[in-house]
């Protein structure tokens, strides 16, 4: 049986803009009200998504949500025609209807927490959506997400899907962004990490002081249950209060792992020495790489600034490790340096693949962050829905798709205009054509 591990990256939606929604996130705060270009960030994140396909690697695309969300507008008050609910709610209520017009579902590391079926009690790829509940306009994604990760991973003889944690703060779940899995192959049970930032029901633990925690131990741990793991093969992780407030809002900011390397940096987690003994007693006596950033060798404000961490690190069909790392990383001297000396190690990783991805980067999300990792079987992979996989035919379609589709420019002004809404229902019905995705959108529905 052969095994891969699918990369499927949100494609950015119509509304792409700059609102300065997420407190934590030094990148969305520090772009908040810049105009932006939905079009260039759709078409970099194809660009990005497609050459990774031609470097031999299983990638997939999930659709974006419906911005902006006419249904949430009306369930907090606003009536009247759709026209009518964006004018009365841009003016009455400038941060509710900013929070509602957010393309940030582009992030699809947040999308849900994947278990494959190695890991899992009956055998089957588990999918739970995340609640978000840290942040409004997230929040507001869950239930769609479901939608789209069904109608993608649609045979029930392979993949479980959940219904997201209870919307409470005390079950606070941002997805893959706080998990890693580590393997010797994808198809071989491995070990799954969860990095949590401050316990629900205690106080007695370290929490940041400056920025909130937005992932909680017991929704970690919920997770898990959902998902069928064993406790063996489970291992939670507090993040480092201080780099959260530093600006480090999820674990991939800090941390990435693939098979048997965990790449992160030295301030990543509360307890490093006992995290990662933890790690190596579970993983047990196979070959594992930690590759630990020091403070010396870059900081973490330049870690933050470039996203050092919130790179892709994927295993190319020779084996051998390659990171996809944002544009921004090669254009920082000390972090291009690192990078640099880090291939000619005697580790797994012997390649740097640099991107352009500045539309995603300035609100606040690398590479990591544009993708959701899901490892399959052969078997599996085939009971995926064909038309969400990356290939010339579906780069063309989805190319042409953003062109005719998205605008160029989008300012806050812009989010009001009626003739958006239209623009963007028109675009995500025929989205949900190509790539055959049936009625996910609550539009769609009515």
């Amino acid at each position: 049986m052969q095994y891969c591990e699918a990369n499927f990256d949100g494609l950015v939606g119509p509304t792409h803009n700059y609102a300065g929604l997420s407190f934590g996130n030094v990148a969305s705060y520090s772009n908040a009200n810049a105009a932006s270009n939905p079009k260039e960030a759709a078409l970099q994140g194809l660009k990005k998504m497609k050459a990774l396909s031609e470097m031999g690697l299983v990638q997939g695309v999930l659709a974006p949500q419906e911005r902006p969300d006419i249904a949430t507008l009306r369930r907090l008050g606003f009536s009247g025609s759709d026209a009518s609910v964006l004018e009365q709610a841009g003016k009455q209520a400038r941060e509710i209807f900013l929070a509602c017009c957010s393309a940030s579902s582009m992030w699809t590391a947040n999308a849900a927490t994947v278990s494959p079926s190695a890991d899992t009690a009956n055998g089957k790829v588990h999918f739970t959506p995340a609640n978000l509940t840290n942040k409004f306009h997230r929040s507001l994604e869950p239930q769609v997400t479901g939608n789209i990760l069904k109608a993608t991973f649609a045979n029930s003889k392979y993949f479980a899907h959940h219904t997201h944690l209870p919307d409470n703060e005390h079950f606070g779940d941002e997805g893959a962004a706080n998990h890693t899995r580590l393997c010797s192959e994808y198809g071989h049970a491995g070990v799954e990490i969860f990095v949590y930032g401050r316990h629900a029901f205690r106080n007695d633990r370290p929490q940041p002081k400056k920025f909130p925690a937005r992932q909680t131990f017991e929704a970690s741990q919920a997770v898990a249950r959902l998902h069928g793991l064993s406790d063996e093969n489970v291992v939670y992780i507090l993040q480092n209060p201080d780099v959260i407030d530093q600006g480090v809002f999820h674990n991939d900011v800090i941390a990435v792992g693939n098979q048997n390397v965990l790449f992160y940096h030295q301030q990543a987690f509360h307890n490093s020495a006992g995290a990662i003994a933890e790690i190596q007693q579970k993983f047990g006596e196979q070959p594992l790489h930690f590759i630990e950033v020091k403070d010396s060798e870059v900081s973490v404000q330049d870690a933050i600034k470039t996203y050092l961490f919130n790179t892709q690190l994927v295993t190319l069909p020779d084996g051998n490790m390659t990171i996809i790392a944002p544009s921004e990383c090669q254009e920082n001297p000390v972090v291009e340096q690192y990078l640099a000396e880090l291939v000619t190690r005697n580790t797994p990783v012997k390649s740097v693949n640099y991107f352009d991805v500045k539309q995603s980067m300035r609100n606040g999300g690398g590479p990591a962050c544009l993708r959701l990792r899901v490892a399959l079987t052969d078997a599996e992979l085939a009971a995926v829905n064909p038309n969400t996989l990356m290939n010339d035919e579906l780069f063309g379609k989805l190319n042409y798709w953003v062109e005719k589709h998205y605008r160029d420019v989008l300012t806050e002004d812009d989010l009001r205009d009626p003739q958006l809404l239209t623009e963007s229902r028109t675009a995500l019905d025929q989205l949900t054509q190509i790539l055959k995705l049936g009625s996910v959108y609550p539009f769609q529905q009515a």
